[in-house]
C-alpha cells in the first residue's frame, strides 16, 4: 500500500481482507483482517496462507486459473476457520491484483455476522410477546391451582392410605406447577440492565467458584482467558446470572470428571448488524465449552426460545432468559454443537471510554 488514501481505504474495508504473493504467502492484511485471523499482521506477514486459514472446499485448481487467466474467484458457503475458534461459513472473493502478477487479493466475508441482521429485533420482539401471554396465563392459573392443592390437603383428612397416595400426588403436581409458574414470573419481571464498565474476568471467576461448590462439583472447570481484555459494558449481576446458568446447562450435559472450557478472546471485526441499517461492535467473546453429548438436532435452532428443553422435565426458560439478558445488553448469543463438544459464544460490546 503506497499512498495515504490506499492505505486509508484498506485499514476501512468491514470485512477482513488479506494480500497474497505469488507464492501464496500472506503480504498485507487490514485490522479486519487481523481480528478473524486472531494475529497481528507482525506475525502473520510472510507466513503460507493456507497454514493459517482453513477452507473446507479444493481451492488449488481454481486459484491456478484464477491467476493464469486474470479473472476473479468467487467461493460461497464455506466454512472458513482459523484453529483459534470454530470455523464460519463465509463467502470468499479472490481476485488477481493489478500491476503485482501473480498477487491475489482475498475478502472473506461470514454469513455469520450478515445474517445477525434482526437477530436483536426479532429476539426482543419475540420475547415480549411470550413473556407478556406466559405471565397472563400464570396470573390466571395460579388461583385455581390453590383452590385444588387445598380441597384435596382436606380430602386427605378422611382418606384412608391407598387413597392418601392419589392426594399427596395432587398436591406434589400441583406446587411443581406452582413453582414453574413462579419461575415464567421471575422470567418476565427481569429489571432492564444497569450497565456499566465491567471486568468480564471476574465475573467469570464468580460464577467458577460458585458452579464448583454445588452443581458443578463433578466437573473440571479450565480457565482460558486473554488477559488483555478490555472491560465489558454490561450488568455485573445480570451477566453472572447469564454464566451461571450456561455452566449449569453445561454439567448437567457433561459425563462426571468432564470438562468446561471458559474461553475469552477479542476479534476486532464482529458487528452486529441491525435491521435499520446501524452497526453495533461486540468485540468481547466469551465461550462456554463443554464435552458433552450435543444439542438435540431437532432443537438446536429453537434452544433460545421460551420453553423448548432437551432436558427431561426441563422448563425451557433458562436459555431464553439468557437470551433475553444477552439482547437486553445489545449483545448477540450463538450456539454451536456437535457430539463432544458444545460451544455457547456470547458477544458482548466493550466499555466506553473515559473522556
Amino acid at each position: 500500500m503506497n499512498t495515504a488514501l490506499e492505505l486509508q481505504l484498506w485499514s476501512s474495508l468491514p470485512v477482513p481482507a488479506i494480500l497474497l504473493d505469488a507464492e501464496e504467502r500472506i503480504a498485507d492484511l487490514n485490522p479486519a483482517a487481523e481480528g478473524f485471523m486472531n494475529n497481528s499482521a507482525k506475525w502473520l506477514v510472510g507466513q503460507p496462507i493456507w497454514d493459517r486459514l482453513a477452507v473446507d472446499a479444493p481451492l488449488e485448481e481454481s486459484m491456478v486459473r484464477a491467476r493464469e487467466n486474470g479473472t476473479p474467484l468467487f467461493v460461497n458457503d464455506v466454512d472458513v476457520g482459523t484453529g483459534s475458534r470454530p470455523p464460519l461459513v463465509c463467502n470468499l472473493q479472490i481476485a488477481p491484483l493489478q500491476g503485482k502478477p501473480g498477487w491475489m487479493i482475498v475478502l472473506i466475508s461470514p454469513r455469520e455476522l450478515a445474517g445477525r441482521m434482526t437477530q436483536s429485533h426479532s429476539v426482543k420482539s419475540a420475547a415480549k410477546s411470550a413473556i407478556g401471554m406466559a405471565e397472563m396465563l400464570a396470573h390466571e392459573i395460579k388461583n385455581p391451582l390453590a383452590g385444588i392443592t387445598g380441597a384435596a390437603q382436606l380430602l386427605s383428612m378422611n382418606l384412608g392410605p391407598e387413597d392418601l397416595e392419589l392426594t399427596d400426588l395432587i398436591v406434589a403436581e400441583t406446587r411443581r406447577i406452582v413453582k414453574l409458574l413462579e419461575q415464567v414470573e421471575q422470567f418476565g419481571n427481569l429489571s432492564a440492565p444497569e450497565r456499566k464498565p465491567v471486568n468480564i474476568h471476574d465475573v467469570l471467576d464468580r460464577a467458577r467458584r460458585s458452579s464448583l461448590l454445588g452443581f458443578g462439583a463433578h466437573m473440571k472447570i479450565v480457565e482460558d482467558y486473554d488477559p488483555s481484555l478490555p472491560m465489558a459494558h454490561g450488568d455485573p449481576d445480570q451477566l453472572l446470572q447469564v454464566v451461571l446458568n450456561l455452566l449449569k446447562n453445561a454439567s448437567e450435559a457433561s459425563p462426571k470428571g468432564g470438562t468446561i472450557r471458559l474461553h475469552t478472546y477479542f476479534e476486532h471485526s464482529f458487528r452486529l448488524r441491525r435491521a435499520d441499517g446501524t452497526g453495533q461492535s461486540l468485540p468481547l467473546q466469551i465461550e462456554v465449552i463443554d464435552d458433552g453429548p450435543g444439542l438435540p438436532p431437532e432443537i438446536k435452532g429453537d434452544i433460545f426460545d421460551p420453553f423448548v428443553s432437551g432436558k427431561e422435565n426441563g422448563t425451557g426458560l433458562g436459555l431464553a432468559l439468557v437470551s433475553k439478558i444477552i439482547s437486553d445488553h445489545d449483545g448477540w448469543i450463538s450456539v454451536d454443537s456437535v457430539p463432544g463438544r458444545t460451544v455457547f459464544r456470547i458477544s458482548l460490546p466493550r466499555a466506553p471510554r473515559e473522556k
